[in-house]
């Protein structure tokens, strides 16, 4: 596949759905609308949504315990360079660029660094398919096809949780099956991580602690309805959040821009009854409000690197097919 093929596909993707959301949309009365917004409430929607990252920190420091003691700011920041490469980069390059900077700042296998997003993953993945069925006793009627979507991800969450208990029980065998691959030492350091951070005592402090990062997320979500002052319930905005991070799974523009304002819109509209304008109005508002304070942030946590943006993607980028740790050593 070309390298450019992903990118424009991505957005394209986001250019269609951007433009069925603002189809019969009054963009003129998005700035009247912002300014009769309880701003309190939008306050407190930002912090919460600030706050789910610090305790993504806290979360990927208690992973890795196991495996290497590393600093709970370093852990952070290394979130917030991820999470500012996601908003200005296409294709979600994030995921890469925060695992390749926490190997590199704390000598730790890239390889096991990933296995730690991969548990994370999981772990989210039960969580969010958890509050979907809540979710769905509250809202009957819910779409078939937005059902299917659900089921395939509870069976991928499945089957990677079943991956997880077999190599964490059975070590011994998930070595013997990887040692003839092409990739044998790097598929070892894998096993090796799943097996060291995917122990009951890990997970047992990890656990709580993801639920604590969901529902803060689901928080700033409900507290912007509040400032809409929308007649909606926590459990509402929790529906919305579960679908909107479905939604936006596949890789696309900088942002999730239109991907996301097409599939808040969708879950507002279709499944709660918020009248259509105002639906679109609140997808832009959420838009704004969860972007821009991640933008500033981003963009502090990745100049106190040293470096740009793109020199640590190229460098990631780099190390991840040579199968290196190390950043070049200006970034210290």
């Amino acid at each position: 596949m070309p390298r450019w093929l992903p990118q424009v596909l991505g957005y394209a993707l986001s250019a269609a759905c951007l433009w069925w959301v603002l189809r019969d949309y009054p963009i003129r009365q998005l700035l009247p609308e912002i300014r009769t917004l309880d701003w309190k409430w939008v306050g407190l929607a930002v912090a919460f949504d600030l706050s789910v990252y610090v305790c993504h920190g806290w979360r990927w420091l208690l992973l890795l315990r196991p495996v290497a003691r590393v600093p709970f700011w370093g852990t952070v920041q290394a979130i917030y360079v991820g999470l500012f490469a996601n908003e200005v980069l296409p294709l979600r390059p994030g995921e890469l660029i925060r695992c390749y900077l926490l190997a590199h700042w704390n000598d730790i296998l890239l390889s096991v660094v990933f296995c730690s997003a991969a548990i994370e993953r999981l772990i989210d993945g039960v969580w969010m398919i958890a509050a979907f069925v809540v979710t769905a006793h509250y809202v009957p009627g819910l779409p078939a096809d937005l059902l299917d979507v659900v089921r395939l991800t509870g069976a991928l969450t499945a089957v990677g949780l079943a991956v997880l208990a077999y190599v964490v029980l059975h070590k011994t065998h998930a070595h013997s099956m990887v040692r003839e691959s092409r990739w044998a030492v790097t598929l070892r350091h894998i096993v090796e991580g799943l097996h060291t951070m995917g122990n009951p005592g890990t997970l047992a402090s990890v656990v709580p602690v993801s639920f604590l990062y969901f529902l803060l997320q689901v928080f700033s979500y409900w507290a912007l309805m509040k400032a809409f002052e929308l007649d909606l319930s926590f459990w509402a905005a929790a529906g919305v959040l579960t679908i909107v991070r479905f939604g936006t799974v596949i890789p696309n523009a900088p942002g999730n821009v239109g991907l996301f304002q097409a599939v808040c819109f969708y879950a507002m509209h279709k499944l709660f009854g918020i009248e259509s304008n105002d639906a679109k109005t609140f997808s832009f508002v959420l838009f704004f409000a969860q972007t821009l304070p991640l933008l500033v942030c981003g963009a502090i946590a990745t100049a106190l690197t040293g470096l740009n943006l793109g020199e640590i993607h190229a460098h990631a980028r780099k190390g991840w097919q040579a199968g290196q740790i190390k950043l070049p050593e200006e970034i210290e």
